[in-house]
C-alpha cells in the first residue's frame, strides 16, 4: 500500500507509512473481528484510497 500511494498520489515515504499508519482503516486491520487481514492488498488499498481521497 505504501508503494502504491507513493506511485498514484505522490506521496513521499514518510507521508504514505504516516497516511496508512494512522488511517481508520488500520485499525480495522488489527483487529481480528474484521476480517479485513485475509482480504487482498488491493481490495483493501481501495479502503484506504476511499477513507483517504474523499475526504479530501
Amino acid at each position: 500500500m505504501i508503494s502504491w500511494l507513493m506511485e498514484e498520489h505522490g506521496l513521499s515515504i514518510q507521508e504514505a507509512f504516516d497516511a496508512v499508519y494512522t488511517s481508520r482503516l488500520f485499525e480495522k486491520l488489527n483487529d481480528p473481528k474484521t476480517g479485513l487481514y485475509f482480504q487482498s492488498s488491493g481490495y483493501v488499498y481501495s479502503f484506504l484510497k476511499d477513507e483517504l481521497y474523499k475526504n479530501s
